[in-house]
């Protein structure tokens, strides 16, 4: 029986390419529109999409989850045996939610009910968390909701960013994602309800990334790596943005946000201990060392970066 796949980032190609793999009937693909991309902000399709292309699949881009995108959908895949939703972005309707004989399967990057919504990767390092994971669920109208089927841990390490981490769990979610299919079909998984207290994952903006120097250095280096690499920690140093790719915590203390010289770049002052930079981006520039970023823009002891008031 023929599977619905909705999803859009980079994200969800890991679970498209494990149903492929696995002989799973895929009747269409459902993705987000076409965008503009980099500095030429040339359209670009959705990785998902340019995977589907490659696999001579059926895809589907509405504009609108409404009655006419319904009938289409119905109309291309009668009766699916599951909708599998990967990272699609949209929250589904009734009408689409209902389609499917066995059930709607979503695959989430937490160990829900931890990080419900938009960005649990991200939160999940900026929170500081040591442990995260993979679910599959029965998706329902409300966002994360529904009740679980599979879940496998991962730890997060110091080395992670939201780029590795996120990788990690697409291909964790990818194998749970088949594993799913084949005990909803046998009957050896049984939904049950989330247990715990529930955390939210918001979407992350632009914004978002301005760093807080009165942060202690051990947050900021958390938040470092959770903003990593979109929207990126950043500052703002004689008007100029920067973005911090790579830094760790130090030990001493001075001045939030003031600079300190070191061998490998500079540190800064936080609400307690030191970060120290040793990768930035410039506005406009490619990552650098933060040992030529100083020296470059004559950066000096005493200089004061500019974050959150």
């Amino acid at each position: 029986m023929a599977i619905v796949f909705f999803g859009t980032p980079l994200f969800a190609v890991p679970s498209l390419e494990a149903l492929h793999e696995s002989g799973e009937e895929i009747g269409a693909v459902v993705t987000r529109r076409d965008s503009p991309a980099g500095r030429t902000r040339k359209m670009t399709p959705p990785p998902v999409k340019e995977l589907a292309l490659r696999y001579g699949l059926e895809v589907l881009q509405p504009g609108r989850l409404d009655e006419a995108f319904t009938s289409r959908l119905e109309e291309t895949v009668p009766a699916p045996e599951f909708l599998v939703v990967v990272a699609y972005g949209r929250i589904l309707p009734r009408p689409v939610l209902s389609m499917p004989r066995i059930a709607p399967v979503n695959v989430h990057a937490s160990l829900l009910p931890a990080w419900r919504g938009a960005s649990p990767i991200a939160r999940a390092i900026i929170n500081g968390d040591r442990e995260t994971g993979a679910t599959t669920m029965i998706m329902d109208e409300t966002m994360d909701t529904g009740p679980v089927l599979l879940q496998e841990k991962t730890g997060i390490s110091d080395e992670d960013d939201t780029m590795s981490l996120s990788a990690r769990l697409a291909a964790i979610g990818a194998g749970l994602l088949i594993k799913t299919l084949k005990g909803m079909r046998d009957g050896s998984i049984t939904p049950r309800p989330q247990e715990g207290p529930a955390s939210y994952a918001p979407p992350l903006r632009k914004e978002d990334g301005l760093v807080d120097w009165r942060r202690p250095a051990s947050a900021l280096f958390d938040f470092v790596r959770g903003m990593h690499p979109w929207p990126g920690a950043y500052f703002f140093l004689k008007g100029e943005r920067i973005v911090i790719i790579k830094a760790r915590a130090a030990d001493g203390q001075g001045p939030p946000g003031i600079v300190e010289e070191a061998k490998d770049g500079f540190l800064v002052g936080t609400g307690k201990g030191l970060l120290s930079l040793s990768i930035v981006q410039p506005e406009g520039k490619k990552p650098m060392p933060a040992a030529d970023f100083l020296h470059g823009r004559k950066v000096m002891k005493g200089d004061v970066l500019h974050g959150a008031a």
